[in-house]
């Protein structure tokens, strides 16, 4: 027996099926990837609310995530940890961003070289995605739940499986809910050996393209690129050398450190923003739809709290978007 279906099994599909059997419900996820496939697999994963609005709901989304990767990371889950962070700035900051209140020990840095202005420093949780989505997918299952699969052409297939179909699509959505405002959003990294780096920095602003280090257990995460309505995975020896030339100016440590991996992925934005809600139409023989997905750059940001929503909408037949 099972009362909720999931369709998708990168991170917004998994925390939306653990928050769900939380809460009692049987469930069963339906993927068309193995959670290894999924993009999440390829995501840089630090906490930081990128391409999202700064709305209390946007907010308390962050929050809610943030919280709970901080408490997984101080009892062990595999692959969460509390990352320093240094956010370098080159225009005047007038304010604290609205993400903020979510980090803690958000602090502003004035004392800091030019091209920069000032630093914003931090601390957020930096997840590695391969063992954490294998956690994740093994308390599903652990729990009772199952995982199928099964590559779909419309939600509908699934209607006949459960009273409840969750979808947490990515890209799929745009088929499966029939919403246009779902694209691609190309990003590019390059992974190299750790030269012992513990600390993320950034500078988003960089004139010659998004720039970011984020260290892990054994390597280093160099970024990378954001490219809206872009489609195309294949190999760009070219903006791979860019992104470790950007990189290496930013943290001269990385000079000459070895390439593991050049890897490219497909965000799955939505103008607009996540769609998170109960869809009044349902589906067919009245069973009910939830949606999840387009979370664009910032799935892992917001994946629990967004589950939270999910696990309420669920709870109230009468609830919709």
């Amino acid at each position: 027996m099972t009362d909720v279906v999931i369709v998708g099994a990168g991170v917004v599909g998994l925390t939306s099926a653990l928050r769900l059997q939380q809460a009692g419900a049987r469930v069963l996820v339906v993927t068309a990837d193995e959670p290894a496939d999924t993009v999440s697999r390829t995501a840089a994963a630090v906490w930081y609310p990128t391409h999202t609005d700064g709305s209390e709901r946007m907010l308390e989304r962050a929050r809610r995530t943030f919280d709970e990767y901080a408490e997984q990371a101080a009892r062990g889950v595999p692959g969460v940890v509390m990352r320093p962070t240094r956010m370098l700035l080159r225009m005047p900051a007038p304010a604290d961003p609205w993400w903020a209140p979510a980090a803690r020990d958000f602090t502003v840095d004035r004392d800091v070289p030019a091209p920069y202005t000032g630093q914003w420093r931090f601390t957020v949780p930096g997840v590695e995605m391969g063992p954490y989505l294998e956690w994740l997918a093994g308390r599903v299952v652990d729990g009772g739940g199952r995982l199928v699969r099964r590559r779909l052409d419309r939600l509908d297939d699934v209607a006949d499986l459960a009273p409840v179909v969750v979808n947490a699509s990515g890209l799929g959505a745009r088929t499966l809910a029939a919403d246009p405002a779902v694209h691609p959003a190309r990003g590019r990294i390059v992974v190299v050996a750790n030269p012992g780096l513990h600390v993320s920095v950034r500078d988003e602003d960089d004139p010659a393209g998004i720039t970011y280090v984020h260290p892990r257990s054994r390597d280093v995460v160099l970024g990378g690129t954001f490219e809206p309505d872009v489609h195309d995975t294949g190999p760009d020896d070219a903006a791979s050398a860019a992104i470790v030339a950007r990189c290496t100016a930013l943290v001269p440590e990385l000079a000459g450190a070895p390439v593991l991996a050049r890897l490219v992925g497909l965000r799955p934005a939505r103008h607009g923003g996540p769609r998170v809600g109960a869809d009044p139409a349902g589906l067919t023989g009245g069973v009910r739809l939830v949606h999840n997905y387009g979370h664009g750059g910032a799935g892992m940001t917001l994946a629990w709290g967004c589950a939270d929503e999910v696990a309420a909408l669920v709870s109230r037949p009468d609830a919709a978007a």
